[in-house]
């Protein structure tokens, strides 16, 4: 099987607009976009705080679970945002420091917020304190951020760029991710407790809709050309997220039905930029962890507004959302272990909205995509809450999905989802397993693509190698952000650059940008082995090499050969400097003549080579980045084989397979 670029697809496989464009193009009468909003926020299927029966429904565990996490957070002292933490982005480039402290005041807001509700509690507002904790706290929350300068995160604020200074101004708010996640917020608070706030703190909720129309809603409407909206092609995680925000606040927090109405086509209009440059194969070449917050946000966008309109606004049935669904367990290794091409950790953080995929999976009549979020949200709680309150209302509210997580049991079907292969040729990624249905043996998993992919490394041709799901050949992922982690000076972060990723070294590294790409991909998949090659000498500087041929093979096993993984290097001409072949390795690494074996728990790897063509060094990288650590613990392993004659001549082979 050989693949290179496919035909391009159909626009209507992917338009939103042409899908609803009976409900969007008519502006008056029973079938007009107001007439099928009107009400819109009682027809969703999160209801208020006083639908009791609804939320006393909620199995006792996970009652208790959050009660008990919100019983904690009380105990705590609230964040304080303040303006040197906020500065810092503009004067030593850390923007952790603010942005930690934001996020964890939104997530003590939710929990505040989600404990409020499960209780039921409220009291007179000339009840004494005490009467409503967690109403009372929650409300604190809510006006805390209502009482903040700005909601945006620094780094974005191009406002603040452009006038030299280094503080927000209130009066010219920037729209990005932080004010959509606030604004998100504060729409779900008000929707499920709105008839409680309006008992215990009258006039809350006023205050809350006026921040949210004027740091969100107002410069939605007036500034039509945000960067993130896509008008120049050039759609990303940033639509489907700040949109899906846009919309829950016209929904829930706008009562003028004309005005509803036009943000709510907007938002189509502006979804529409992103359906456009999606992958039909459903690929993200953001990964994994970015398809929650970009294809993720998506899909939860459409579940709101068909909840919303009803089967006027429901455009869940475009063919690309199948296989876009698909993506998060095509990439899955085993347990929290994945494919992590770009800014993503190895290890998905924990606090996904699995209920929100396992939907989906019922959606689409797809087990495995049910199978998956099942398996990968068991042994925790039904619900995150640090994943945002709008998903955990979800959630919480879907007794499908939390009487699923209770009583599915997968132990005897340990990866119903894993494909013998998956080859993605819009994003020219392929994982290949020795056999389907498990992570047992090897994985192979490798990426031509280019490098000015979005969150982009500099990694065309890199490979990852996993024995029995651990990933032991590994991709490093993304570091801790700074202010610099998104503009001309991005790659000097080493964990971007080529010399740290598993890609050769031909006397220079590779380069940044769309133009330095993989040519001549192609796929081989057969029973017995799967394989990518690619051209690589585009990736690198122009004149430096004529060509860069690798093929990347996995050879599944027979009986009289074990399954192994062969890495062959072909170039021409002779570079002017020593040829440099890099592996990053995760785990005790042990270096012989012609060999290493790389040791992760109970799995163990060995790598081959001519020992008359290479020499072999290691160098360990100590680990102090907080987000690194989490994913390889305290340091890392560079093997490089620096060729002794780079002349054209045989391939250059590295075979790996489990050591015995």
């Amino acid at each position: 099987m050989g693949l290179v670029e496919p035909e391009p697809v159909s626009p209507a496989y992917r338009s939103l607009r042409n899908r609803l464009a009976p409900a969007l193009s008519s502006t008056s009468g029973p079938d007009s976009l107001v007439e099928h909003l009107r009400n819109a926020p009682a027809r969703l299927p999160v209801p208020d705080v006083t639908a009791r029966p609804v939320w006393e429904a909620v199995d006792a565990a996970t009652r208790e679970a959050l009660l008990d996490e919100a019983a904690a957070e009380l105990r705590r002292t609230a964040p304080v945002l303040t303006a040197s933490a906020w500065a810092r982005t503009f004067r030593d480039g850390v923007r952790t420091a603010y942005e930690d402290s934001a996020r964890r005041l939104r997530e003590r807001a939710t929990l505040l917020v989600l404990a409020a509700t499960l209780t039921g509690e409220v009291a007179p507002a000339d009840a004494p304190p005490g009467a409503a904790p967690y109403l009372d706290a929650a409300a604190d929350a809510l006006m805390a951020l209502a009482e903040t300068s700005t909601w945006c995160w620094a780094p974005h604020d191009r406002f603040t760029t452009a006038r030299g200074e280094v503080l927000p101004d209130p009066d010219e708010p920037f729209l990005d991710l932080g004010a959509a996640e606030v604004v998100s917020l504060l729409a779900w608070a008000d929707h499920v407790l709105g008839p409680h706030l309006d008992t215990r703190i009258p006039g809350l909720r006023r205050r809350l809709r006026r921040e949210a129309d004027l740091r969100v809603l107002t410069p939605f409407e007036r500034t039509r050309d945000w960067h993130w909206i896509g008008l120049d092609g050039d759609a990303h995680n940033w639509n489907p997220w700040i949109h899906g925000a846009v919309l829950a606040a016209a929904l829930l927090l706008t009562e003028d039905e004309e005005r509803r109405a036009r943000l709510v086509r907007l938002v189509v209009e502006g979804l529409d930029h992103y359906l456009a440059v999606l992958p039909d194969d459903g690929g993200i070449d953001e990964g994994v962890a970015y398809w929650w917050q970009g294809a993720g946000r998506l899909l939860e966008a459409l579940d709101l507004l068909a909840d919303a309109g009803g089967a006027a606004l429901d455009a869940r049935d475009l063919p690309v959302f199948g296989p876009l669904g698909k993506f998060p367990h095509r990439m899955h290794l085993a347990g929290d272990w994945y494919v992590n091409a770009g800014d993503a950790p190895a290890r998905l953080w924990a606090d996904q909205p699995w209920h929100m995929l396992f939907q989906w999976g019922e959606r689409l009549a797809d087990p495995e995509i049910r199978a998956h979020a099942l398996a990968c949200a068991r042994g925790g709680p039904a619900v995150r809450p640090r994943a945002g309150l709008g998903r955990a209302l979800a959630g919480l509210r879907d007794p499908r999905w939390r009487d699923a997580l209770a009583t599915t049991d997968t132990d005897g079907d340990p990866a119903p989802w894993a494909a013998r292969e998956t080859w993605l040729p819009r994003v020219q990624v392929l994982v290949a397993r020795e056999a389907a249905g498990t992570a047992a043996g090897l994985t192979l998993a490798a990426k031509a693509g280019h490098n000015g992919e979005r969150h982009n490394h500099l990694d065309v041709g890199s490979y990852w190698v996993a024995l029995d799901g651990r990933p032991l050949v590994v991709d490093i992922g993304q570091p801790t952000y700074t202010a610099a982690s998104f503009g001309p000076d991005r790659y000097q972060a080493w964990p971007l650059q080529s010399a740290w990723h598993n890609v050769p070294e031909p006397g220079a590294p590779q380069q940044p940008g769309p133009a330095h790409a993989a040519h001549d991909v192609r796929v081989d998949l057969t029973p017995a082995a799967a394989a990518l090659h690619a051209e690589l000498a585009g990736a690198y500087p122009a004149g430096l090499l004529r060509t860069w041929h690798r093929s990347l093979r996995l050879i599944r096993a027979t009986p009289d050969t074990p399954a192994h993984i062969l890495i062959k290097d072909h170039w021409t001409p002779r570079p002017a400097a020593p040829v440099l072949l890099r592996h990053v390795l995760a785990g005790d690494v042990e270096l012989a003549e012609g060999r290493a074996q790389i040791t992760a728990g109970a799995s163990s790897l060995r790598l081959t080579w001519d020992p008359n063509r290479a020499t072999a060094q290691l160098e360990h990288r100590d680990l102090d980045d907080p987000l690194l650590r989490e994913s390889w613990g305290e340091r890392l392993t560079r093997l490089t084989l620096t060729v002794a004659d780079p002349s054209a001549g045989e391939p250059f082979t590295v075979r790996m397979e489990r050591s015995r």
